[in-house]
């Protein structure tokens, strides 16, 4: 008897434990979505306002959410109202009660007051903001027309080799820095990169010209978009270039 018993206890025991992991197994936690109160919330560019200086931040032609899924609104809006906004508060303060708040930003670049770093960094970080939020567009991409497009297929034999010598200056910058496609000084279009917020204006550039189209290609300009897939934010770029103002801007350097 006491065997049968104890057998028939410990077959007891064990269907309630495989009663009590099968309901652990099968549970499942509810785990509420995020109210309309609790999502991210995009800014107006607009309303984004650099303090009293020289310099004004230029407005953005866009909304922040224009150039998806290309740069989405997250990455725009912290660039825009974080970035280009801090380069354009401590460039201010870097030059007041000096000579140079009354030059342009050109000039500034262009003069050996760039030798000091804080002046260098956030004159360079201000131009070259400035220059990028301009090139791009929504409903933009494709090819450039009319005499730039004829420029290019000069400099480079076509489009397509222009965009492989861009990608590839963008793609092989170590680090974080800009791709750049300038006029040199006799006209010819040339497509180099600098590090970190230096640009072509500057002195000692490894090759001088007027920048015409900029591409940022530190981390915060796409690393909320692609992480680490740089290429990937290079190859977007190219849908949201507005090739009219690229042409605008080929045409003034012409002319200096």
């Amino acid at each position: 008897m006491k065997k049968t018993f104890g057998l028939f206890l410990c077959f007891s025991v064990l269907l309630i434990s495989q009663s009590c992991n099968k309901k652990k197994l099968t549970e499942v936690v509810e785990v509420p979505l995020p109210t309309a109160q609790e999502k991210i919330t995009i800014g107006n560019p607009e309303d984004v306002k650099a303090d009293p200086g020289s310099f004004k931040m230029i407005a953005l032609p866009y909304s922040y959410d224009a150039l998806a899924p290309s740069i989405d609104s997250r990455t725009l809006e912290t660039h825009y109202s974080k970035h280009y906004l801090t380069y354009t508060n401590n460039l201010n303060k870097a030059i007041a009660g000096t000579e140079l708040e009354r030059l342009s930003i050109e000039d500034i670049l262009s003069q050996a007051a760039v030798d000091s770093t804080d002046i260098r960094n956030n004159a360079g970080g201000y131009y070259n903001h400035n220059l990028y939020w301009e090139c791009l567009g929504p409903k933009a991409g494709g090819q450039p027309k009319d005499t730039l497009a004829a420029a290019i297929t000069a400099d480079f034999d076509s489009f397509e080799n222009f965009k492989t010598q861009f990608t590839a200056a963008a793609t092989k910058q170590f680090g974080s820095g800009w791709a750049w496609l300038i006029v040199d000084k006799t006209g010819k279009l040339q497509v180099t990169n600098t590090p970190n917020q230096d640009n072509p204006l500057m002195p000692k550039a490894l090759i001088p010209g007027t920048p015409i189209l900029a591409l940022d290609v530190w981390e915060h300009a796409y690393y909320l978009d692609y992480q680490y897939r740089r290429k990937n934010y290079i190859d977007a770029f190219f849908n949201i270039i507005n090739w009219d103002v690229v042409q605008k801007k080929y045409e003034e350097a012409l002319k200096k």
